[in-house]
């Protein structure tokens, strides 16, 4: 069944920042809360305070990155929150750029699809208490968790491009993505993923789509909004060689061109309340099972109180 989310549209210091953001999840028809990898407080410790508040909702991350924990102790994390919330949770797992890699491991991985492959295999096998048997170059340790009945966790992948999205076929519960139009993950990244999940010959893991958007207002500077959602990752050559593949050019010489093309190329939806809707439909007609709604933009450009009033608003556009 179809199913929205959100993000939480800040990077949290405290607490009480997140509360006003897992409480629409408790409140409203909003499925899950999901934050994104954050270097300022992490995302899993977060959740745990916002259980510990009394708001006790399903949580995800989407993605954190690979090189800053071993996947025991990320197996060992997400199953703690899902003891302590009671909930389902997906944990989200993602390499990161090649630079972040060499910045955290002195070398980047020699094949980030290996790695990723080799990452997902050792949290499986933690969170199941079952050493995996075979040759690993990435993660030898066959170090498991001790048996404890949880809610399930789902691990998740980021998916940008096909190597990914056939890796996440082979491995995950989930593929997540990000910035990614509709009409790209119908006719590309879905395939590969089905592709990748018939060769491992299991069911294909189900899709979440992280989706930047933004109700166009005539105060509201478009060009603006955009870019502070996504002016880092317009930076990166991963996020700028998938959205060349998705027919979205970027050009760092040309800011308004660059967004207008994300607009226009279904990457950032900019739109009133019927077009939203329309758009938030036509990802799940690709395929998609669960769209989360990004409203970072807006969070960064208006502040938290219009991006909690916003988010609101686009749960009941996307459920219309």
């Amino acid at each position: 069944m179809p199913t929205l989310s959100i993000l939480a549209p800040v990077a949290p210091l405290r607490t009480e920042q997140l509360l006003p953001y897992a409480a629409l999840v408790q409140w409203t028809g909003a499925h899950r809360l999901w934050q994104g990898q954050t270097l300022a407080v992490d995302p899993q410790q977060s959740f745990a305070a916002v259980a510990s508040a009394g708001f006790r909702v399903p949580s995800a991350t989407g993605v954190t990155l690979m090189p800053l924990r071993h996947p025991v102790e990320a197996a060992l994390q997400a199953r703690t929150l899902a003891a302590i919330t009671g909930h389902p949770y997906v944990a989200g797992f993602g390499p990161g750029a090649r630079s972040f890699q060499a910045a955290m491991l002195g070398r980047p991985y020699a094949s980030p699809l290996t790695a990723t492959r080799e990452y997902v295999r050792a949290v499986r096998a933690a969170l199941r208490s079952t050493p995996e048997d075979g040759d690993r170059t990435y993660f030898p340790a066959s170090t498991v968790l001790a048996p404890l009945p949880t809610p399930p966790v789902e691990i998740g992948l980021g998916v940008l491009r096909t190597g990914m999205a056939r890796v996440a076929g082979e491995v995950a519960d989930v593929a997540i993505t990000w910035l990614t139009p509709a009409a790209h993950l119908r006719d590309t990244l879905i395939p590969a993923l089905q592709d990748g999940a018939a060769q491992a010959g299991r069911p294909a893991p189900r899709v979440v789509a992280m989706v930047p958007m933004a109700l166009r207002r005539p105060d509201r500077d478009m060009v603006g909004t955009v870019l502070a959602s996504n002016a880092g990752h317009l930076a990166l050559p991963h996020y700028r060689a998938m959205l060349a593949a998705a027919g979205v050019v970027i050009d760092p010489a040309d800011r308004d061109g660059s967004v207008r093309n994300l607009v226009q190329g279904g990457a950032f939806l900019f739109d009133d309340e019927d077009g939203l809707a329309k758009q938030i439909r036509e990802y799940f007609d690709s395929g998609v099972d669960e769209v989360v709604i990004n409203v970072g933009g807006v969070c960064q450009t208006e502040g938290a109180g219009v991006a909690l009033r916003e988010l609101e608003t686009l749960v009941q556009v996307g459920a219309a």
